[in-house]
């Protein structure tokens, strides 16, 4: 048996002038959020799609480079991941790019062991699967 989660979305009006809230009843954390036009391609305050699944992408990852390199014998000290979506507009949007930027400090790993295992992470996780029409790429440093 899987896990299931759920988000709820709420829209009123048309897409320029209209609004709209996210919830995530079941953790709480997204509560009423704002989410519209202008917090997608203005600089109005809210979330928007491309950075919640930058959120979720980043997270996903993390957690499964954590798995992969404890599994491996070398549990990291802390991992630092920024994830970048890019939305293009030309042709109609779509998801264009994701850029995922990692930081890392893993005691004990030589540089070869390190890139095979954030690679396998990348490839693997359940989000970069979901997202596998989308070119993702991965920058990483480590110390250990």
């Amino acid at each position: 048996m899987g896990i299931s989660r759920h988000a709820l979305a709420h829209w009123e009006g048309d897409l320029k002038s209209g609004n709209g809230q996210l919830n995530t009843p079941q953790s709480g954390l997204l509560d009423n959020t704002a989410y519209g036009f202008n917090s997608r391609f203005g600089d109005k305050k809210g979330t928007n799609p491309e950075e919640l699944i930058a959120a979720a992408h980043a997270g996903c990852f993390t957690m499964a480079l954590s798995g992969q390199l404890t599994e491996a014998g070398f549990p990291p000290t802390s991992l630092d991941t920024r994830a970048e979506v890019d939305l293009s507009l030309e042709g109609g949007p779509q998801l264009s790019q994701i850029r995922l930027t990692l930081k890392a400090v893993v005691p004990g790993i030589d540089e070869a062991k390190f890139r095979e295992l954030a690679d396998t992470a990348k490839k693997n996780c359940p989000v970069s699967k979901a997202l596998s029409a989308v070119p993702i790429t991965l920058e990483s440093e480590f110390s250990n």
